[in-house]
């Protein structure tokens, strides 16, 4: 059988959200495919292969240790319960025992968000209680401090563009606070590009995403302190054999980080070189306006931002879009504003064609054609 979309029935997806989840995060390279491949076609000791996979890891990245968990999500459950259990046998065999008290993980307000599930899900899934500090708006080095009790086992920050950004502590001043009251820091950097930066900010773990900007295979990356990191990697005699990643992707995703290192990501000024025909055609058709944002957590990716006018409203546009074979996948966090945001970094130009070409259709309902 060779497999292909008709194979399922399923719909070809312009992939224009940037790298979600729900539509299977990124492509993978060639380089990485064979990675994956060696995996599949070889045995290993399963842990020696996530020391050996992590100590690799760990020298490119310049930290005292790494490992590859099967997603960030996961990765937040686990460091959770590293901080609680602290290498206790008997934590990892009874990680929700109400004897252990120390859980509480202190997370900013603003960044108790929903992702795909909320981040508390997975604070509590690795055993934690949330205690949330400072306001929805704001939170402060001195609301954090003040929330600090006997209880708490961590300090929690999400880096992302889900979370509020204005007026709230950077992760160097959440680290102040960890260091100063003695609890140890973890940042969820899920989708963020930089590798080495959290670390240096002071953070104890920062957790990656394998398949968002370093676009490999499912799966997760824990790094730093090599105590921290090793109490995470003991989670897979417990909690974490739920959410255990199999070979090919463990030596899929260390290609793909040492692939990201040595090649980067695209760059901003490609990315707008790339969407300026894209803005063009779109600025050509009646009811759309269209200009070139840059991602609003300060990242440096750069996104069409179309606005919607006249008689159909954006979610409208949303809806037709994906209605179609193939399916075009916006970012629709703005629609109740009128605005489509397009997130090329896994678009081609022959897709941006194909989108160009459905916004006119969608515009001048045509809406019964498809775009292929």
């Amino acid at each position: 059988m060779t497999m292909n979309y008709e194979t399922f029935g399923l719909k070809e997806v312009i992939n224009a959200s940037g790298r979600m989840t729900i539509l299977g995060v990124s492509k993978v390279s060639e380089r990485v495919l064979e990675a994956q491949r060696f995996g599949g076609e070889h045995f290993f000791e399963m842990a020696d292969l996530a020391v050996k996979t992590g100590a690799y890891l760990a020298n490119l990245l310049h930290v005292e240790d790494a490992q590859i968990v099967s997603s960030a999500s996961a990765g937040i459950a686990q460091s959770v319960a590293a901080v609680i259990g602290q290498g206790s046998l008997h934590h990892v065999y009874h990680p929700y025992d109400p004897t252990i008290t120390k859980r509480e993980i202190l997370l900013p307000k603003g960044h108790n968000v929903d992702y795909g599930t909320p981040v508390e899900v997975m604070v509590a899934q690795g055993g934690g209680q949330v205690v949330e500090a400072g306001y929805a708006n704001m939170c402060t080095a001195e609301h954090l401090e003040m929330m600090v009790t006997a209880q708490t086992a961590a300090i929690l920050y999400i880096k992302s563009h889900h979370t509020v950004q204005k007026s709230m502590l950077t992760v160097a001043e959440a680290a102040q606070v960890a260091q100063k009251v003695g609890v140890p820091l973890i940042v969820d950097a899920a989708a963020e590009e930089d590798l080495f930066k959290y670390i240096t900010d002071g953070a104890d773990l920062v957790i990656y995403s394998g398949a968002k900007a370093i676009e490999g295979p499912s799966a997760g990356l824990v790094i730093g302190k090599k105590n921290y990191v090793e109490w995470v990697r003991l989670q897979s005699k417990g909690i974490g054999r739920a959410m255990k990643i199999g070979k090919d992707n463990i030596l899929g995703f260390t290609q793909a980080v040492a692939d990201y290192l040595a090649q980067g990501s695209e760059d901003g000024e490609a990315m707008k070189a790339r969407l300026a025909p894209f803005i063009d055609q779109v600025n050509a058709i009646d009811g759309l306006t269209a200009t070139i944002v840059q991602d609003g957590a300060g990242r440096e990716i750069y996104r069409a931002s179309v606005t919607v006018s006249g008689k159909k409203t954006a979610k409208e546009v949303i809806a037709a879009l994906k209605a179609q074979n193939p399916a075009v996948y916006t970012r629709e966090y703005q629609a109740n504003n009128g605005i489509i945001e397009f997130d090329i970094r896994s678009v081609n130009a022959e897709e941006m064609q194909k989108m160009a070409n459905r916004l006119q259709e969608i515009m001048e309902d045509k809406g019964e054609k498809s775009c292929h």
